[in-house]
């Protein structure tokens, strides 16, 4: 392959992208192969030519961080395959401090003010999107370092000794740089230059350096240094333990579970029991500082606080200075929550799993002012029975003889925030890049797999509401294999089992009906409503479950029917499990359980769809559910699965207290 050099593009002008005015027109079609099979590779210097709009538009639309003005002395290169862009890196201003780059280097303060000029930070390294070649980001640096160095003493008198560049570990792995022998000092802090001090945000980057001169240090005069660590120390377990020392002085609930009779000592020992609880969690954040944060999240939401969002809580169990970590913290801080919901799946798991539970899921609103939080548009609330301005999340729950607790979550994104208009909105409330338009089955659906996938819950039954068991392609994707209780709509209709019904001949329109028996009349599907008032249904009173306030006695009826599809009875019939209340309530399931199922089961099933919904009453009532203030797409998440977490806690307790009683 022929050795890449410097484009001269005053030679060659047919090979690059035509510029008219300020628009720059580029051929994205796939680049793709070999290194070496690739077209020779030419870096352009683009700065102060008539090809710096074009690496300004490249970078402002491709790359992740966009495009601002950078810092100090500057250069862009733009890379070229066959006359055709394929990269583009800019080189400018190094950072002021570096707490692991000036212990490599080892120069005092008064050595770094004078010689920081002669380092210089990549800060922006771009491959576009259609351009997959293996190693070519490594030749390309290593190209562009060989020109970096001449081209800098051309442009700024200053000869380079060191190269530095920042990697975020979240979205990259750094292998270009590790490939092009460049060095790896550790992780930055996490905090931004803000005015004349620096802001926390917890986003720490990789840092990594490339020597130019090896004889930089003899012509500073100094020593490298050797240090135990390139991360500012923690917060000391100090403030933890004060944390704790809070915890049991709190003001907790006796209420906080209406089954259980808590007393003084047991309220004294929930602190303890919490701390222990949360320990399981530990390994979830990287530094002390989280931890103390994330116990006093759980902590506010159990809490005796009418005011469960993130102000008070820190008020109440950490400090005013600790309001805006405590909101970082939920928003952008880096810590594991994927780690934290998964544990939290195999603590559950090993408290209430058993074969014959039920996998839930179920919807929830909550109301909301305003337009920015992530996700909130007028649409149906359940909370308020109307259409209001809310947000809505898919729930996954399990139920089964031994607990129930909630198990994941996703925020429903309705289609408009998909839309230009709201583009904006998303990149303040950091909703995924790569995020697509899902109704809530399609998101329910995906949830169920990563639930199915864990192998931690055991299922006979999936259970869900009339949102997901009115939609004939959901029912027909769950696995065959567990049977389904879904609530359906009273206006869905049926034709029952015992009328005769059959498939209108064939007319020769539109495709032929699949062949079933035909039966003799022709009657017309009708609402489950209408079948309930029409026909003398078989009603047993039976007592479901047994309740705080004494049993749960209903009136039930379970009649096969075919469901309507297009005016047409499906080919298999399935179960229509029928509960009224004493006040006359009536709601209606679907079942495709065999036909010879005990009417019991079909009642315990019904018991089973109550759990998730319990969840979402204790939750809102007595866990904070609905009383965040978060407005971004991790914080949503991220408050969801502390919820999740203290409705953990209190299924521990309540097993707990089970076992006393037993004793």
């Amino acid at each position: 392959m022929r050795r890449p050099t410097a484009i001269d593009f005053k030679i060659i002008p047919t090979m690059l992208p035509q510029i008219s005015s300020n628009k720059v027109f580029i051929d994205k079609s796939p680049i793709k192969g070999d290194l070496k099979a690739l077209p020779a590779i030419s870096l352009l210097l683009a700065s102060g030519s008539q090809f710096e709009p074009l690496w300004d538009q490249l970078v402002k639309n491709y790359h992740y961080l966009g495009y601002r003005n950078l810092l100090g002395h500057r250069l862009k290169y733009i890379a070229f395959s066959g006359g055709r862009p394929v990269a583009a890196l800019s080189w400018s201003a190094p950072a002021l401090k570096l707490l692991a780059r000036d212990a490599f280097i080892g120069w005092s303060a008064e050595q770094r003010k004078t010689n920081l000029k002669r380092i210089v930070n990549n800060s922006r390294f771009l491959i576009l999107p259609w351009v997959n070649v293996s190693c070519l980001a490594s030749h390309l640096l290593s190209l562009n370092i060989r020109c970096l160095k001449k081209d800098w003493i051309q442009r700024f008198n200053e000869p380079l000794w060191l190269l530095e560049t920042f990697v975020d570990p979240t979205r990259f792995k750094g292998i270009c740089y590790k490939a092009a022998n460049w060095r790896c000092l550790g992780l930055t802090f996490g905090s931004r230059k803000q005015g004349a001090g620096y802001q926390y945000h917890g986003i720490k980057k990789e840092i990594y350096v490339y020597v130019l001169d090896s004889n930089f240090r003899k012509q500073i005069g100094c020593k490298q240094k050797i240090i135990s660590t390139y991360h500012r120390p923690s917060p000391t377990i100090k403030k933890v333990k004060e944390l704790q020392m809070i915890l049991r002085h709190t003001d907790w609930d006796p209420n906080i579970e209406p089954c259980m009779k808590l007393t003084e000592k047991d309220l004294g020992n929930i602190a303890d029991e919490l701390v222990t609880f949360h320990g399981q969690f530990q390994n979830c954040f990287g530094r002390t500082e989280h931890q103390r944060l994330s116990l006093a999240y759980i902590s506010g939401l159990l809490s005796n606080s009418h005011a469960k969002s993130v102000e008070p809580i820190a008020l109440e169990f950490l400090e005013q200075k600790s309001v805006r970590s405590l909101q970082r913290f939920m928003k952008t801080y880096i810590w594991d929550q994927e780690k934290m919901e998964a544990r939290h799946q195999v603590l559950l798991s090993e408290m209430i799993s058993s074969a014959g539970g039920m996998i839930n899921l179920d919807s929830s609103e909550f109301l909301k002012k305003g337009k920015e939080s992530v996700g909130v548009v007028r649409q149906y609330c359940g909370e308020a029975g109307k259409v209001e301005n809310c947000q809505s999340g898919v729930f996954i729950g399990y139920a089964s003889s031994k607990g129930y607790g909630l198990l994941t979550s996703q925020l429903y994104m309705p289609k408009t925030w998909f839309s230009d208009e709201y583009e904006q909105r998303r990149k303040e409330t950091l909703v995924p890049q790569d995020l697509k338009f899902q109704t809530k089955p399609q998101i329910a659906l995906e949830l169920i797999n990563n639930v199915l996938a864990t192998g931690l819950f055991p299922a006979k039954w999936f259970g869900c509401d009339s949102t997901f068991g009115s939609d004939e392609n959901f029912l027909k994707s769950l696995p065959s294999e567990t049977y389904y209780f879904a609530n359906i709509r009273s206006n869905t209709k049926v034709f029952s089992e015992k009328a005769e019904i059959g498939i209108p001949p064939y007319q020769g329109k539109g495709p032929r009906p699949k062949k079933t028996k035909v039966l003799s009349g022709q009657p017309q599907p009708m609402t489950v409503k209408q079948l309930i008032e029409s026909h003398n249904m078989e009603w047993s009173t039976v007592i479901l479950a047994e309740g705080s306030k004494g049993p749960i006695i209903a009136d039930i009826a379970a009649v096969r029917v075919y469901l309507s599809r297009n005016g047409l009875p499906e080919d298999s019939s399935s179960w229509l499990f029928i509960r009224r209340t004493a006040d006359g309530q009536i709601k209606q399931a679907i079942s495709n359980a065999p036909k010879n199922i005990p009417l019991s089961q079909l009642c315990e099933a019904a018991t089973m769809r109550w759990p998730i919904e319990q969840c979402f009453q204790e939750g809102k009532s007595n866990l904070g559910m609905g009383d965040y203030e978060h407005r971004s797409w991790p914080a949503w998440h991220r408050h969801m699965t502390y919820v999740f977490l203290a409705h953990q806690f209190l299924l521990q307790l309540r097993l707990n207290n089970k076992k006393k009683l037993l004793q």
